[in-house]
């Protein structure tokens, strides 16, 4: 008989939440050049096809500068730019746009491979290009004339809607045709930008040559509002970094969250099943720049009733919480406030008043066991204190057997059962002894 494999069904466990959560979901995705031509990519293109299995509807944007580089350069043809971008000629864009339509029938022809033993068996995805973007010259700059280097003008965003409702995978080249029947060579970057924003998209994923941003120690950085990423990308460009991948990305990233694309993520190319990481596990593996916080502390709905059971029956088998029914819960789901993460309840705590008294108890405090390294306790025991000086409570207190000393370190004094709220006292359970903290708030 096989071993259980217990790594494998935690994982399958662990990524349940986040496939509901995004299934449904609009997602863009931007590919360039340099992922194209490593050796991950048909990894990559193996994750984007489990993505479409999965019911996300997907628009895959692909770039192709070191190719165009590579192509123009076996043909004499000098690499020509103005302010970073590439001035083409009706020489260079006949090769650019022979190179472009190489790769959109490669990327098509890999994701239409469905070999058994293979991550893409049975997959059938059906792959659509046209005519989505419509493009318009970027004219004359400084006395340049950047020839057919063009901008989007619109998105037919109810024909890329059209096909995703469908379930076909819309397929976007930086080849953009105008109302004049010409051909433009686009940025990619401003594609998917654009098209995320036009059809309202839930994200923009980009791929880079690295985990994502990271900071000067190397590491990664998980998440980035569009002002904190703004200040990085002036900081590169201020030291002559203007077309690295991450560049690039912090463009589109910043008018993507700013055009209202709730969340933009870089991950790498190079590192095989970073996409689904990054999707699927609670932390992620690469940066995300959010308009809002991908986690906040609010207060609990009906909704979140299965979420806060799911977190505290743990801690009640183990004896560190008082056993609550589903009904109970039900009852009490005003009392209660939850962190919330990617629709994940991690953190919850209950605040019950005594307003004669002008106290309150801070109960069922409970944080998940995979993010109780970060400040999730200070945020939840801020919240519950804000709700209870907006109902004129002047004291907290709690009631703990195992977080006697974390409670202290926030500023909670040990008290007596004599302290409590009448009401409180008469409910104290001299079996459990649990022992009671304060706080003047």
């Amino acid at each position: 008989m096989r071993e259980r494999d217990p790594a494998l069904v935690n994982a399958f466990r662990q990524s349940t939440p986040y496939v509901n959560f995004h299934r449904g979901g609009t997602f863009v995705l931007m590919i360039g050049g340099e992922a194209f031509a490593h050796p991950n990519f048909n990894n990559i293109i193996n994750d984007i096809a489990l993505l479409q299995t999965l019911g996300i509807r997907l628009v895959l944007v692909f770039g192709a500068r070191p190719q165009n580089d590579e192509a123009l350069a076996r043909v004499g043809i000098a690499p020509n730019f103005h302010k970073q971008t590439r001035v083409t000629d009706e020489e260079s864009l006949a090769i650019i746009k022979q190179v472009c339509g190489g790769m959109q029938f490669e990327i098509t022809s890999r994701l239409s491979m469905g070999l058994s033993n293979t991550p893409m068996q049975g997959a059938r995805i059906s792959v659509v290009s046209g005519n989505f973007v419509t493009a318009q010259p970027l004219g004359v700059d400084e006395g340049v004339d950047y020839c057919l280097s063009g901008k989007v003008r619109r998105v037919d965003v109810e024909g890329v809607q059209r096909q995703l409702d469908q379930n076909h995978l819309v397929l976007v080249s930086p080849i953009g045709c105008s109302v004049t029947g010409e051909s433009f060579n686009l940025s990619s970057e401003e594609v998917a930008q654009r098209i995320a924003i036009d059809i309202h998209a839930d994200k923009l994923i980009c791929f880079g040559s690295h985990q994502g941003v990271l900071d000067r120690n190397g590491q990664a950085i998980s998440e980035l509002f569009p002002e904190e990423a703004e200040e990085l990308l002036c900081l590169m460009q201020r030291d002559g970094d203007h077309l690295s991948g991450t560049a690039r990305y912090l463009r589109a990233a910043i008018a993507s969250c700013r055009g209202g694309v709730p969340r933009s993520h870089l991950v790498s190319y190079k590192e095989d099943g970073a996409l689904l990481q990054e999707l699927f596990t609670r932390e992620g593996v690469g940066t995300q720049i959010v308009r809002e916080s991908a986690e906040r502390a609010r207060s609990a709905t009906i909704d979140d009733i299965g979420g806060i059971l799911e977190l505290i029956r743990p801690l009640e088998e183990e004896g560190i919480l008082v056993r609550r029914s589903r009904e109970q819960l039900e009852m009490e789901i005003e009392h209660f406030t939850v962190i919330a993460r990617d629709g994940l309840i991690i953190g919850c705590a209950a605040l019950y008043c005594f307003h004669e008294e002008a106290m309150a108890e801070m109960a069922c405090v409970a944080i998940h066991p995979d993010y109780r390294s970060g400040s999730r306790g200070d945020m939840l025991i801020a919240k519950v204190t804000e709700h209870a000086r907006k109902r004129g409570i002047a004291r907290l207190f709690v009631l703990t057997t195992r977080s006697i000393h974390w409670f202290q370190e926030r500023g909670f004094t040990p008290v007596s059962v004599e302290d409590l709220p009448v009401a409180k006292q008469r409910l104290y359970n001299w079996q459990r002894r649990s022992k009671i903290l304060l706080k003047e708030i």
